[in-house]
């Protein structure tokens, strides 16, 4: 008797043994996203997660940030192979509803993995740590009869217009726009892609021609809350990095370049912008 339980005793701790040898070979194993700076995208696109397996993109997964910055979800189920191959991690900027099921070109985050951990920035979407940006206060479109109502990115010290600011080129999923923020109202001076053309709007600006730098007049059209001519004397002036298309008229999280106007506006001088590399989002990815 003694010989049979013993039999079944070893029979059964060896099942068991199995059994837990089955579960460590079958778990899903995880990805973990810690990452900072990311905001709140509206109902009509989504972060999602990609591992370069192979030199291909597979998705880990789609997530939503709130207002607060908070992440929907954070720890995501991968296949083990492919997870355990990954080179890359790489984030992208989504429809909701997305008919392709390819990364699009709005990839914001990307690091390579080193062990079971990457270091995400947006070195994909450029390189912001040597941009500059000048503007002026003056407005061309009337002939500069209300010069503290416009800014322009125009660097003239040379007294010659030139650009007023230095920034890498971006790829077609991002472009760069300008903004003023004046008595707590938000104001677009205009997409654009190139800083020595002419940006893609200009909802307030006069009839003259205006230089074909970015830049906006303050003049007419003047939203509720603000009377134009404007006065942008201790307004903000921004340089954000803007996912293309875009469905906010308020500034992304990514603003490489910012300044004060002085109170009173000094018109006419070029004024030097102060690097924002602190609101560029970032973080590390865990396997």
């Amino acid at each position: 008797m003694k010989k049979i339980f013993f039999s079944i005793l070893a029979l059964g701790l060896l099942m068991a043994s199995c059994n837990n040898d089955d579960d460590a070979v079958t778990a899903s194993p995880s990805l973990k996203l810690n990452l900072t700076g990311l905001e709140d995208l509206g109902p009509d696109y989504k972060y999602e997660g990609w591992i370069i397996v192979n030199g291909a993109p597979v998705s880990t997964g789609v997530f939503t940030v709130d207002g607060s910055g908070v992440l929907s979800k954070t720890t995501f189920d991968v296949d083990a192979t492919n997870l355990a191959a990954a080179t890359k991690f790489v984030l992208s900027i989504e429809p909701t509803v997305d008919p392709s099921p390819a990364p699009s070109d709005t990839k914001y985050l990307v690091g390579d993995f080193t062990g079971n951990s990457a270091t995400v920035s947006s070195g994909i979407v450029g390189d912001f740590s040597a941009s500059t940006g000048k503007y002026l206060l003056a407005t061309p479109t009337n002939g500069n009869m209300n010069p503290e109502a416009g800014v322009w990115f125009i660097d003239n010290t040379s007294g010659t217009g030139m650009a007023g600011l230095n920034l890498p080129t971006l790829d077609s999923g991002w472009k760069y726009e300008g903004w003023v923020v004046s008595n707590g109202v938000v104001l677009s001076t205009g997409k654009f892609s190139a800083v020595d053309a002419s940006d893609e709007a200009a909802p307030y600006s006069g009839t003259m021609m205006a230089p074909p730098f970015p830049g906006e007049d303050f003049l007419m059209n003047a939203p509720t809350g603000l009377t134009f001519p404007g006065n942008l004397s201790g307004s903000t002036i921004v340089i954000s990095v803007e996912p293309s298309p875009d469905n906010s008229s308020m500034p992304f999280a990514m603003k490489p370049l910012v300044h004060t106007v002085a109170n009173p506006a000094v018109t006419g001088n070029v004024v030097d912008m102060n690097s924002n590399l602190a609101s560029l989002p970032s973080g590390t990815v865990t396997r």
